[in-house]
């Protein structure tokens, strides 16, 4: 997801996307204890992403308050 697609989103499309992002991360840590994953790639696509999202979540809460 491109940072261009994050700020597209609205608020609650992005607490969505932040927790979907997490249930990934997580699953795909239980597969690499319970079984070989099959893009380890996939670790870091889905940290940056979820960077993004909680990147552009925390600037728009600094926006609304002030």
């Amino acid at each position: 997801m491109k940072a261009n697609e994050v700020k597209k989103l609205r608020d609650d499309e992005l607490a969505a996307e932040a927790k979907r992002l997490r249930k990934a991360i997580f699953d795909l840590r239980a597969q690499t204890v319970t079984e070989k994953t099959k893009d380890s790639s996939q670790f870091k696509k889905n940290r940056k992403d979820l960077a993004r999202v909680l990147t552009e979540r925390s600037s728009r809460i600094k926006k609304a308050t002030k």
